[in-house]
């Protein structure tokens, strides 16, 4: 079976993506089930192996040779953008990082959507020094929103204990309770559901989070927004014959969650998703984007300055983004 080309985007290089990046493509086994190329900066990466100590050999790129190269353990393929100034430090803010950042993955999604590379891999990016490099996107979701010219998508964190899916996620609070719409979160369920029925889950047992303590208690806290904006969605979806629960209670439903009475929790807005997931572990976690029309998944950890150019940084994370970009890529996209 044709291995699958993976582009791996370098993220924000004054973080620590470049260290993540060349630490991983050090495990030898990745290169048994995919072909990686790094969308970034090669005399980065070369900092970076020296950084951790990695030995790889990283090699400039042509767009035109995806199909050809030779993918081999001890090498790194990188499309050499050359954004990066030699002096650029690590673990500071940078505009020029930024907007390099938001080039390799504008690269990596037109070669997605041509079918050239079978998914995207992200390393994180700094959402201020996005905005600072003069793109104006919360985050990779949205940004990937964008460049495929798709209008509305979901951000899924995956765990081997629990995924999630946000009905919102990178605005305010308030924001998102008035953006949450019966709508909304039938759609969320839907691309879910569609997610982990392609994923070989025939019948997907689907919770629904409330958004006030307790769900509303009955109405006793908020303003009926359980009854008014997710009950609704909730039995559309029963109605199409769908397993789905709620709305349940945030705090006992993450529980039930993790110890595996669900396959997927729909959560209502950015931390009452991120939090349970990260207190599960860093290093196990995934950001799948749903309902874009490439695959694309990213380490769940952020840039992570304090320790960018120390060579401590764990690659876990991006490793397991790795394995999910191969299972969940179409072969036939990567000959």
């Amino acid at each position: 079976m044709e291995r699958p080309i993976i582009a791996m985007t370098m993220g924000d290089a004054a973080g620590v993506g470049p260290e993540v990046i060349m630490k991983s493509l050090g495990h030898t086994g990745l290169y048994e089930k995919c072909r990686p190329v790094v969308i970034g900066d090669a005399e980065r990466l070369r900092q970076a192996g020296r950084i951790v100590g990695s030995r790889l050999e990283v090699r400039s790129l042509a767009e035109d040779e995806l199909g050809r190269a030779a993918y081999e353990p001890g090498t790194v393929n990188c499309i050499d953008l050359k954004l990066i100034p030699h002096d650029l430090p690590w673990g500071r803010l940078s505009a020029v990082a930024g907007d390099a950042a938001y080039r390799y993955v504008e690269v990596a999604a037109r070669l997605a959507v041509q079918g050239k590379v079978a998914a995207i891999c992200t390393a994180p990016l700094n959402k201020e020094a996005l905005q600072a490099g003069g793109h104006h996107f919360p985050g990779h979701t949205e940004l990937l929103a964008h460049l495929t010219g798709t209008e509305e998508v979901s951000m899924m964190l995956s765990t081997p204990k629990m995924r999630v899916l946000h009905v919102t996620t990178h605005i305010g609070l308030i924001d998102a309770i008035n953006k949450i719409e019966p709508g909304l979160v039938e759609r969320t369920i839907a691309r879910g559901h569609a997610a982990l029925a392609k994923a070989g889950i025939a019948n997907p047992r689907i919770a629904v989070c409330g958004i006030n303590p307790h769900a509303g208690e009955n109405g006793l806290f908020g303003h009926g927004e359980e009854e008014t904006k997710i009950a609704p969605a909730i039995a559309a979806c029963r109605g199409k014959g769908w397993n789905v629960e709620g709305p349940l209670p945030a705090d006992t439903l993450f529980f039930r969650a993790q110890r595996g009475d669900f396959d997927l929790v729909i959560a209502m807005y950015h931390d009452q998703g991120h939090g349970p997931v990260k207190a599960l572990g860093l290093e196990s976690g995934v950001n799948i984007t749903i309902g874009l029309p490439v695959i694309r998944t990213s380490v769940d950890h952020g840039t992570a300055f304090d320790i960018a150019g120390t060579g401590t940084a764990d690659e876990r994370s991006m490793l397991e983004a790795m394995r999910l970009a191969i299972e969940l890529a179409p072969v036939e996209a990567a000959k």
